[in-house]
């Protein structure tokens, strides 16, 4: 059974690393609840800030900073538009407190813009080598890879099951803990059944 998670690739912005986890967040799902009500932002890793940008719309007023990463066209400015979504093009030189538990983000042309928190989509790497050794096969997934497994949780190398975040693409403690436990019957049942 592997349960090894991933390893989290964060944005090089200086101040964004002392924040993670605490004003700097992952998943509307996990987070947007806690957040809602005020100034929130996006920092883009890729085209699918926009996406990310377009859910946290519903917990507070978004600005997105695509920090150079990527110039959105024309229809996913109107997607951004729709949701009342700001665009920052600038790139982002550094994050720092605001004495209230919120974020300064301070761009590199000298403007400042405070937000209650800041949503980021960091690129995954496997936390431990182990499925790779053993010869299971990877799915590229929306963060990085994942290991692939089928509905049943095993992996593509006979008797090796997987579950959480390693194996697959949205990564939430719930849905961890609800692979994890379906992988758990899956492998118990296989070794009395096959």
């Amino acid at each position: 059974m592997l349960a090894t998670g991933v390893r989290d690739i964060l944005p090089d912005v200086p101040g964004l690393a002392e924040h993670w986890g605490k004003s700097v967040l992952h998943c509307p799902y996990c987070h947007g609840y806690e957040v809602a009500g005020g100034p929130l932002g996006v920092l883009a890793t890729g085209p699918m800030a926009v996406h990310q940008a377009q859910l946290i719309a519903d917990w507070g007023d978004v600005t997105l900073f695509a920090n150079g990463v990527f110039e959105p066209d024309a229809e996913q400015m109107l997607a951004l538009e729709r949701r009342s979504v700001r665009f920052e093009p600038g790139g982002v030189a550094e994050l720092e407190k605001d004495g209230s538990g919120g974020l300064i983000v301070n761009l590199e042309d000298g403007r400042k813009a405070g937000i209650k928190a800041l949503f980021t989509a960091p690129r995954n790497t496997m936390a431990s080598p182990l499925a790779e050794q053993l010869g299971c096969t990877f799915t590229e997934g929306f963060l990085g890879p994942v290991i692939t497994v089928d509905d049943r949780q095993q992996t593509t190398v006979p008797g090796v099951y997987a579950a959480g975040d390693a194996a697959r693409s949205m990564h939430n403690i719930a849905f961890a803990v609800s692979s994890g436990a379906f992988a758990g019957v899956c492998a118990h049942q296989s070794l009395v059944f096959d």
